[in-house]
């Protein structure tokens, strides 16, 4: 005669359903506070101090720079980041003033402050990046004194 082995009934009971719920919604609020901690560690901090009053002189500041009439590209070249600044002629300006920081969109650990020399043309600093969307945010003072703000975009490929 032959006998059938013997098998055993597995039955969930009430802490395996505990365990279950316990573990994904532990896996869900880890990677949420993962998010969260990574988001706040790469965000690039406050543009402004007091946005209402930005606000307030933000149509006249721009009326002043739309006057200049200056049209403005940034490019890079492999080896060099070139900023040209033409008025409403075509004409190459010159500026008094120039402040420029160069970095990565998302978060400020690739900041740059590149030097720019004048070449007669346009403003030319020797500069090698990784490929990547970079933004090129800058500041030049007009010779009567008008401050020009904008954010450029230079795309890196390979």
């Amino acid at each position: 005669m032959t006998t059938l082995p013997q098998t055993t009934e597995f039955r969930i009971k009430g802490w395996h359903v505990l365990t279950g719920f316990v573990a994904a919604f532990g896996i869900i609020i880890a990677v949420n506070v993962t998010l969260a901690v990574n988001a706040v560690r790469s965000f690039p901090g406050v543009e402004t101090d007091n946005s209402y009053l930005a606000s307030q002189t933000f149509d006249s500041r721009r009326d002043a720079q739309l006057e200049l009439g200056w049209d403005v590209a940034a490019r890079h070249d492999g080896q060099r980041l070139i900023l040209s600044i033409n008025n409403a002629k075509g004409y190459p300006v010159r500026v008094p003033d120039l402040q420029a920081t160069l970095g990565r969109p998302t978060n400020v650990a690739d900041d740059l402050l590149p030097v720019f020399d004048w070449d007669g043309s346009a403003y030319v600093a020797e500069l090698s990046l990784p490929a990547g969307n970079w933004d090129l945010w800058i500041k030049a003072r007009a010779d009567d004194g008008t401050m020009f703000q904008q954010r450029l975009t230079v795309a890196m490929t390979r």
